[in-house]
């Protein structure tokens, strides 16, 4: 997946699973996991979040993904 897809995705406010498995590279058992586990942890601090779908700022501080790099390296900087 290139940089500019990945921004595209994770330019989204709630991330479903199949924007999950595109940013993750995960298979499916993994993804639920993630899913899970991202969920739980919101839930835990008084969140209710819309059904299958969690916040995209989440994902990107779970997966760590640098934004900042990603935009460097596409073609949207110009």
């Amino acid at each position: 997946m290139s940089a500019e897809e990945t921004l595209k995705i994770i330019s989204k406010q709630w991330c479903s699973i199949e924007d999950l498995k595109k940013i993750s590279h995960l298979g499916n058992n993994n993804v639920y996991k993630l899913k899970k586990e991202i969920q739980k942890e919101l839930e835990e601090q008084g969140y209710i979040l819309p059904k299958g779908l969690i916040p995209m700022c989440e994902v990107v501080k779970k997966l760590k993904i640098d934004i900042e790099y990603l935009y460097k390296i596409s073609n949207l900087h110009n």
